[in-house]
């Protein structure tokens, strides 16, 4: 199954996402892409064709983000605590993902045509060499697209995230100072550093949990879980979730407008803006190097993993 689908729209779809393309639209949407194995075990089919299923669903996904005019998906496509799962289904899944990204390697053109960039973010050095050598290729060689960026967080947690962000300060042999660690230089060495927090995170399979996934940046996102299966998800389901952020988005609309405050208060707080920004210029110096150290030991370890050879954890 290719990555990029023709998917062709019934009239009653498209004139529901003209109308939704009317108000305030997410420009990043989150995934948990949950149900692939109730799926299958409903279908009487394998585990592994469950999750085959789930792949094929995520490209018909793509393409309606596409016509959305989404400009960033993310999905959680492995979880750390999926290694504990069987040895059988963790191999089947492994090769299945394996399989996936080299069809991307071979559909490079189509991706770059479609301006999509893949961005695959989790703890890769758990994973066979193999797939590590296949996951940094993909990465590269689309990585001048601008126009819809696919975030894949495959051995992922987000404890784990926010734990290698810490490492990250911790190990450093520069200039930081105590009073430079703070909220943002944690999240500039997340994961996800480059991304927006979601606007909206679709959960699937009728489960209400977040299941440790970008704590970090969800703390204003609008959940909205459906009882579809993913493999079962559908364009109404998606564009449900779509206007579930827009109801959302107009009451919190309604509701700043609604608070009013006097011009002293706005004074004050543009002073506070202002000295804050200075505080910022004095740190930046030390920050940026260290940030710059960070996304160079990144890009390394992604061109390091390209030489790798197939070997086996």
């Amino acid at each position: 199954m290719s990555w990029m689908r023709n998917y062709k729209y019934r009239w009653y779809e498209t004139l529901a996402m003209n109308i939704l393309k009317m108000g305030p639209l997410p420009k990043h949407i989150a995934f948990i892409m949950d149900g692939n194995r109730r799926f299958a075990k409903h279908s009487q089919i394998q585990k592994i064709d469950g999750h085959s299923k789930g792949f094929d669903k995520l490209t018909e996904c793509l393409q309606w983000c596409l016509s959305m005019e989404i400009k960033e998906v993310t999905v959680f496509a492995f979880s750390i605590e999926n290694f504990k799962r069987t040895q059988d289904e963790v191999d089947d899944l492994l090769r299945l993902a394996k399989e996936k990204f080299d069809k991307l390697l071979e559909e490079e053109k189509v991706l770059c045509e479609n301006g999509v960039r893949i961005r695959i973010f989790g703890d890769l050095l758990l994973l066979p060499k193999d797939l590590q050598n296949v996951i940094a290729k993909a990465m590269l060689i689309t990585e001048q697209n601008d126009k819809l960026f696919l975030n894949i967080a495959f051995a992922y947690t987000s404890h784990n995230e926010i734990t290698t962000s810490i490492q990250e300060v911790i190990e450093d042999h520069g200039d930081l100072k105590k009073e430079d660690i703070n909220e943002y230089l944690i999240s500039k060495c997340l994961y996800m550093n480059s991304s927006p927090d979601p606007d909206l995170l679709i959960r699937t399979s009728g489960e209400s949990r977040i299941s440790d996934f970008l704590m970090w940046q969800l703390s204003s996102t609008v959940l909205y879980f459906t009882r579809a299966l993913w493999p079962q998800l559908t364009l109404m389901d998606f564009l449900f979730g779509i206007f579930s952020y827009q109801l959302k988005k107009i009451q919190l609309t309604s509701l700043k407008t609604a608070i009013k405050t006097n011009s002293q208060n706005q004074n004050e707080i543009c002073e506070d803006k202002s000295s804050l920004n200075q505080s910022n210029q004095y740190l930046s110096d030390r920050v940026y190097n260290f940030l710059r150290h960070v996304d160079i030991r990144r890009r390394h370890l992604l061109l390091d993993l390209t030489s790798s050879k197939k070997d086996d954890i």
